[in-house]
């Protein structure tokens, strides 16, 4: 029976490795064309430029060229197409191997694209189970694939020869996609939909891509699904150092307890001080409890510019440890909470930790109504924005590793400066690294020296136009 078996899957791969040789020396089709076209914008947006990429059922090879990546590196089991690939990029590096079987002599890499292949493989699990030989603990695979929805729709569009033709598919859905990532070790981080409309009707493809492709119920209907997933890592029970920032502005009453409050965590903690150009003796503040305190990591650094963004920035830049984390001065978010973000990111179950106010009762003077709906609405904006539950966008409290804090700043251009708070750009920036997001519920105290910081209007304002901003780079390309 085994040996039946092996026998039947060579032939589905003979068969299937012929009937690609011939469609690759057949001219393109009109659909097919527009529909590829698409998917290289969407991958765009998805992969840094400069990464490392593997390509895995890579043909010529066109979209792995147009995500520019650092080393690209592109798998197919069709000779005559990877000689193709060859000749069209040299820049690449092209290996002619059967998705179920390859090898790569350890190399690994920042993203694995596995763009409609998964509709023609034999075993997918047994792919799945391959990759883990090419991720560290920060690649992200990205897969895209057909709706069973367009089976019919492709099938007649394929008899018209609009399409090409191709031997009977396997149709998976999301569920199916996420169960088998599960088995193979993988954690699915986000999916969606796209594409509504795969061919170029001027004015229509636009309004229907773009746009109604994003939202209920048009999303159901679309012809490719993603999935964005990262490899599961071993628990490890190693420490990590911790660096602290405090946004401290007019704050004077509150430093004395922050230095008691805040708890040593991991392998050392350092307490950064950025003081924002108070109007009263914060900074004087900060300088006493300091010298009370010798046997704690601190320092105190002067503000260069304005916004708690600004301040959260320049911390971050001169910190030392492993684990970032921003405590608002106000002490609304208990300190002795921050053991509990740390425990997520040293034991990889999450990379980005972001506190959550609206699970538990709140003092009653601790947030007023009109902020409380806001939250709401923003929670409910960047949950759909980000892929990912976020119930609490202006929490203060936020915390990742340093090292995924200067990738996110490295590609801040993408999304623009302009964040004020720092919790955008933060949260922006995650997105785009596809990292794993978790939120930490903590009880939300009133402040109980000075007043806040924020104006409900004019902050509610911008706030309100970054989400449109960030729509348009996330959501609607």
């Amino acid at each position: 029976m085994q040996e039946t078996f092996q026998t039947e899957a060579k032939a589905y791969r003979e068969a299937r490795q012929h009937a690609w040789s011939q469609s690759a020396d057949q001219p393109s089709q009109s659909l097919g064309g527009y529909y590829h076209q698409a998917l290289a914008n969407i991958y765009g947006h998805l992969v840094t430029t400069g990464a490392s990429i593997l390509e895995i059922g890579c043909a010529q090879g066109d979209l792995l060229a147009l995500l520019k990546p650092a080393l690209g590196v592109g798998i197919d089991f069709c000779e005559s197409i990877i000689d193709q690939a060859r000749v069209s990029h040299p820049n690449l590096e092209f290996i002619c191997a059967d998705a179920h079987d390859f090898s790569l002599d350890g190399r690994k890499f920042d993203f694995i694209i596995i763009s409609e292949l998964v509709n023609d493989l034999w075993d997918v699990q047994a792919v799945l189970s391959q990759l883990k030989k090419c991720c560290h603990p920060k690649t992200r695979v990205i897969f895209n694939f057909y709706s069973h929805l367009w089976n019919i729709p492709l099938s007649i569009a394929r008899n018209m020869e609009w399409a090409t033709r191709v031997l009977p598919q396997n149709w998976l859905t999301t569920h199916d996609m996420k169960n088998l990532l599960e088995i193979a070790g993988f954690e699915p981080l986000r999916h969606w939909s796209e594409v509504l409309l795969p061919f170029q009707v001027p004015v229509l493809t636009t309004l229907c891509n773009r746009y109604l492709a994003k939202v209920w119920p048009f999303r159901h209907l679309d012809l490719a699904n993603f999935i964005v997933a990262r490899p599961l890592s071993v628990k490890k029970n190693t420490e990590m150092s911790v660096s602290v920032v405090v946004a401290a502005r007019n704050e004077s009453g509150h430093i004395d307890e922050l230095m008691a409050r805040i708890p040593e965590m991991g392998s050392g903690t350092e307490i950064i001080f950025v003081e924002g150009n108070s109007t009263d003796d914060t900074y004087a503040a900060i300088e006493r409890a300091i010298e009370k305190n010798p046997q704690r990591n601190c320092r105190l650094l002067k503000q260069p510019g304005k916004g708690k963004g600004d301040a959260v920035r320049t911390g971050f830049e001169a910190a030392t440890g492993d684990i970032l984390m921003i405590l608002d001065a106000d002490i609304t978010v208990p300190p002795e909470d921050l053991p509990r973000f740390y425990d997520l990111i040293v034991n990889d179950e999450a990379e980005f930790v972001n506190g959550v106010r609206l699970v538990y009762p709140m003092d009653a003077d601790a947030m007023r109504f009109a902020n409380l709906i806001g939250n709401k609405f923003f929670s409910w904006a960047f949950s759909w924005l980000l892929g990912q539950p976020i119930r609490d966008t202006l929490c203060g409290t936020k915390v990742l590793t340093r090292a995924d804090y200067h990738r996110i700043a490295a590609n801040r251009a993408y999304f623009g400066d302009f964040d004020p708070f720092g919790d955008f750009d933060l949260l922006f920036g995650a997105a785009r690294l596809n990292l794993k997001i978790l939120e930490v519920p903590i009880r939300y105290r009133a402040r109980r020296y000075g007043e806040t910081n924020i104006s409900r209007w004019k902050h509610g304002v911008l706030l309100l136009r970054m989400v449109v901003f960030a729509a348009r780079r996330i959501k609607f390309i």
